[in-house]
């Protein structure tokens, strides 16, 4: 019995300092469109920590442009840092090809382009690009995106569409239950949703759906221009504008007619250089 009781502890401990490995060296820089400055991606190489053999890799595959994505995106990083930065844009590359996913894992920094998150998805989910960028993380890399390539860090990722209505609009005009609509992101953020263009495009109505989707996680809108910078559990605002941070709703109900509601839940507005409590 005492032996059972010493083996209980011993596995318990052993559950409990693997579920502590997986937590990921590495950090996240996301930012949430718009014009990217000179200093916020001058912050963004500081975040990588970049030395001098490591190298930076783009994945252009949400955009519709991803050459010219790419183009402009190196052309600012290299006044920066003048170091090599490579495209691997996989929508028109093998994804099993291992030179190509071996050298993803071992970048210092990954930036996705925005455009697409779900153009992007479709490329990368359940593929061994997937995989790669996972590992790099888990290893100490810096997975940086914008816009769609913001949106890709969530697990349960905004498409952007509203279920009950066939028309797209940039905002939610409604606050109705079974909505919004998800599909599976990135999940570097397993329990913090990401929205994205956020006061600038007025999305209130789809953070709040998402919020009442998924009540036990964090939601984090991110305006145009701002970024936050994940490590563990917290986050730091850098950039120009404001995040908004949505969490715990109480007495979240529906009506008869499908419409939401809840009495309060946790709401703050966040600048350059607070902290703010995240669910990784």
């Amino acid at each position: 019995m005492k032996k059972l009781f010493l083996f209980n502890i011993f596995l318990g401990i052993s559950l409990l300092l693997n579920a502590q490995g997986k937590l990921a060296k590495g950090s996240l820089f996301i930012i949430g469109g718009g014009n990217r400055s000179d200093v916020l991606m001058k912050e963004m190489l500081n975040t990588a920590s970049l030395k001098a053999n490591d190298y930076i890799i783009v994945l252009p595959m949400a955009s519709e442009v991803p050459e010219v994505g790419f183009g402009t995106l190196s052309a600012q990083l290299q006044k920066l840092d003048p170091r090599k930065i490579r495209n691997f844009n996989f929508a028109k590359h093998d994804v099993n090809d291992k030179k190509w996913t071996d050298s993803l894992a071992g970048a210092k920094l990954i930036y996705i382009l925005g455009g697409d998150q779900s153009r992007f998805m479709n490329v990368v989910l359940n593929t061994p690009v997937y995989t790669a960028i996972h590992k790099a993380y888990q290893n100490g890399s810096t997975i940086a995106g914008t816009s769609a390539g913001a949106a890709v860090m969530s697990k349960y990722m905004i498409t952007g569409k509203q279920l009950l209505d066939t028309v797209y609009k940039e905002t939610f005009n409604k606050l109705w239950d079974k909505n919004i609509e998800f599909s599976p992101g990135m999940g570097l953020l397993e329990n913090t949703i990401i929205d994205q263009h956020f006061l600038k495009r007025n999305r209130y109505n789809r953070l709040i759906s998402a919020l009442a989707a998924h009540p036990d996680l964090v939601c984090v809108g991110i305006d145009e221009s701002t970024a936050i910078i994940v490590h563990g559990n917290k986050a730091t605002v850098a950039g120009e504008s404001q995040v908004i941070r949505l969490a715990n709703p109480k007495e979240l109900k529906k009506t008869d007619k499908g419409l939401l509601k809840f009495k309060q839940a946790e709401f703050g507005i966040f600048t350059e250089g607070d902290v703010i409590d995240i669910k990784p």
